[in-house]
C-alpha cells in the first residue's frame, strides 16, 4: 500500500535524522525531496505547493530551530501536515435519526462500486444493523444481477426491480423506502448507474435519485489505481450532484498514493473507508493519522492491536502465555498461532503495520509468502499427536512420511522443525522469560 511514496518519504526522514540542526539550506533539500516524492506519486500539484509552503513556514519557526531535537520536530511537522492532507481525523458514517438511512453510492464504471456496496452492507451488518441492498440503473436493468449475486453470497436482503418498475422511478423509489421502513431495514444501500466517463445523462439520473431519496450519504467510490483521474472525477461528481464522503478502492494495489493524498483537499470531502483487497472483509475505516504514520514508516500499531483483539481468542492466548512461561510450547501450540495469524489477514499486510525502524528494522522488510502458513499447517496436520507433543522423535523416516502425507517436500518439513527448535531456544533466554513474567494473568 503506497509503497513507492512510503519508500521515498522514509529516505527524507532518514536524511533529516542525519542532520544535527535545521538550516535553510538543508530544509530546502528536504522540501525538494518531498516535492519530488509527491509529484512522482501523482499528487495534485496545488496540494504539493500548499503542503511545501506550510512545512517551510512551520519548520523555520524559531522554537523549532532552537529546540534540542530540531530534526524530530520537522519530522513531526511533516507527519502532521500529511495527516491534514488526508483529512486530519476519522469521520464517521452518518446515520439518519429517522430510519432508514440511505447510502447512495456513485462513481464511474470499473471503480469497484457494486462490490463496495456489498462490503459496506457487511460492515454495517457487524454494527447490528439490518441493511437492504438495491441496484438502480435506468439504462442497464441487468446491472442489478451482480449485486443480487453479492447479496446472496453475503446472505443479505436484496430488493429486485422489474423492467416495469424501472419505467416509473419516482413511484418505485418511494415504494422501496416504504418497504424498508415496514420491514425494519436500515440502512438502504443503493448501487447506482456507472459509465466509463461522465455524461449529462448519467448526472441527470443521479440528480433524480438524489432529489427523490434525499440520501443520508452520497458516497463517491474512487479507484485509487487511477490516481488523478479519480480525483478529477470526484471533483465533477461533487460539483454536479454533491457528495458527503469518499470510499477509495484498491488501495492495496496502489503503489503511488496520489488519489489518497489529493482527493480530500480537492473535493473538501472526507475519505471514510478504504478497500484493501477483493474479499468482502477487506474493508477498513480510514484513519488519516494512522495512514500518515504508515506512509512515513512509523507503523500503525493501533490498527495492529485492534486486529489482534478482534480475532484472538483471549482464553487461548492466556493459556499459551502460561505454557510459554513453563517452556511447554509444542507444535500443537505453534499450529494454533498459525491459525490466529490467518484470521488476521495476510502476513504481508500484518508486517506493513509494523514500524520500519528499531527492533522491527529487518522484520518489516521480510519477503513473506503467505502460502507458507498453509504449507506449515498441512505438515503439522500430517504428524501424529505424539510427534506434535515431542518433535525430537521425528527422525528421517518420520520426516519422509510427514512429507508424503502433507504433499510437501522433506526440505519444508526440515525447515518447519528447524524454525520451531530455534523458537524454543529463544524462549529459554532470560530476557524472553522476563518479558513473559511481566504479562498480566487473570484469575
Amino acid at each position: 500500500m503506497l509503497d513507492q511514496l512510503s519508500d521515498r518519504l522514509q529516505r527524507v526522514m532518514k536524511f533529516l535524522r542525519g542532520e544535527g540542526k535545521i538550516t535553510e539550506d538543508n530544509l530546502d533539500e528536504v522540501l525538494r525531496m518531498l516535492r519530488m516524492a509527491f509529484l512522482e506519486a501523482d499528487v495534485n500539484y496545488r496540494v504539493v505547493k500548499d503542503f511545501e509552503a506550510k512545512i517551510k513556514e512551520k519548520a523555520l519557526d524559531e522554537k523549532v530551530m532552537l529546540s534540542l531535537t530540531p530534526s524530530q520536530q520537522v519530522i513531526k511537522i511533516v507527519r502532521d501536515e500529511i495527516t491534514g492532507i488526508l483529512g486530519q481525523e476519522e469521520k464517521k458514517l452518518n446515520f439518519s435519526s429517522s430510519p432508514p438511512s440511505i447510502f447512495m453510492l456513485v462513481g464511474l464504471q470499473g471503480s469497484g462500486k457494486t462490490t463496495t456496496c456489498g462490503k459496506l452492507a457487511k460492515w454495517v451488518k457487524n454494527l447490528q444493523k439490518n441493511p437492504l441492498l438495491v441496484s438502480f440503473d435506468l439504462k442497464r436493468p441487468a446491472a442489478q444481477e451482480q449485486l443480487k449475486m453479492i447479496s446472496q453470497m453475503l446472505n443479505l436482503p436484496f430488493y429486485e426491480l422489474s423492467k416495469e418498475q424501472m419505467a416509473s422511478p419516482h413511484e418505485v423509489l418511494k415504494d422501496i423506502v416504504k418497504h424498508a421502513k415496514n420491514k425494519g431495514y436500515d440502512p438502504l444501500v443503493l448501487d447506482t448507474a456507472g459509465r466509463l466517463h461522465i455524461d449529462e445523462e448519467l448526472m441527470e439520473e443521479l440528480r433524480m435519485l438524489r432529489d427523490i431519496l434525499n440520501p443520508t450519504e452520497v458516497i463517491y467510490i474512487g479507484d485509487s489505481m487511477t490516481g488523478q483521474d479519480a480525483v478529477k472525477s470526484a471533483q465533477l461528481f461533487e460539483e454536479r450532484i454533491g457528495l458527503t464522503s469518499i470510499i477509495l478502492t484498491k488501495l492495496d494495489g496502489d503503489a503511488r498514493g496520489g488519489a489518497a493524498l489529493s482527493i480530500v483537499s480537492v473535493t473538501g470531502k472526507p475519505i471514510k473507508f478504504v478497500g484493501v483487497g477483493e474479499k468482502f472483509d477487506k474493508f477498513e475505516v480510514f484513519h488519516p493519522d494512522r495512514m500518515a504514520s504508515r506512509i512515513l514508516g512509523m507503523g500503525d500499531v493501533i490498527s495492529l492491536i485492534e486486529k489482534a483483539e478482534k480475532e484472538t481468542d483471549l482464553k487461548e492466548a492466556e493459556e499459551l502465555a502460561q505454557r510459554l512461561r513453563k517452556q511447554e510450547f509444542t507444535l500443537e501450540d505453534f499450529q494454533k498461532q498459525l491459525t490466529q495469524l490467518k484470521k488476521m489477514g495476510s502476513l504481508s499486510q500484518f508486517l506493513n503495520l509494523l514500524p520500519t525502524g528499531g527492533v522491527f528494522k529487518n522484520v518489516s522488510k521480510m519477503n513473506i509468502d503467505d502460502r507458507k502458513i498453509l504449507y506449515f499447517e498441512a505438515i503439522i496436520n500430517s504428524m501424529t499427536v505424539r510427534e506434535r507433543e515431542n518433535p525430537k522423535i521425528i527422525n528421517g523416516s518420520r520426516r519422509a512420511r510427514i512429507g508424503r502425507g502433507s504433499g510437501r517436500p522433506v526440505s519444508e518439513v526440515n525447515q518447519l522443525l528447524k524454525q520451531f527448535f530455534e523458537m524454543k531456544k529463544m524462549m529459554k533466554k532470560s530476557h524472553f522469560q522476563k518479558l513473559l513474567s511481566s504479562l498480566p494473568v487473570s484469575h
